[in-house]
């Protein structure tokens, strides 16, 4: 197997990482944005909405919106903030957890059917690839870019 450059490595990663999340978007009516804001609220819990637009990288209007869709399914919900009482903060409820847990058990449920159909050499390399991957992936969520890191 040819040695790849770096900036090949870069570009397969990052054609990897787009594919993945692609192929994982549930089908069935929730967009990526909102398992993302889901998944964000039960891991930080209640946020602020402005918060969480900024985080999720939206406009607030869309956010509120969002939102609003979230709690007409009874994922989320608005709750006071305890040390703030004029706050209101968005939180996930127990069926938003209920949701994603499932979502996360059908996503591994086909990643690991596709992952049998390789050859055992191949669960290896990839297992290998993985233990470099997400190291590397997990420094480069937690670290801020740089000035002169190249933005694609």
């Amino acid at each position: 197997m040819e040695r790849m450059e770096p900036e090949e490595i870069a570009q397969a990663l990052a054609e990897v990482a787009g594919s993945v999340i692609r192929s994982l978007v549930d089908r069935r009516g929730m967009s990526f944005t909102t398992a993302s804001t889901l998944g964000r609220l039960e891991r930080e819990g209640p946020v602020r909405l402005t918060a969480l637009a900024a985080a999720e990288g939206v406009a607030q209007p869309s956010m509120t919106q969002l939102v609003q869709r979230l709690e007409s399914q009874g994922l989320a919900t608005r709750v006071s903030d305890p040390d703030d009482g004029r706050v209101t903060l968005v939180a996930v409820t127990d069926l938003g957890r209920q949701v994603l847990a499932e979502r996360r058990r059908e996503r591994e449920a086909r990643l690991v059917s596709l992952l049998a159909t390789l050859s055992e050499d191949e669960r290896a390399a990839l297992g290998a690839a993985m233990e470099t991957a997400v190291p590397l992936v997990r420094r480069m969520l937690h670290e801020p870019a740089r000035p002169g890191d190249l933005q694609r």
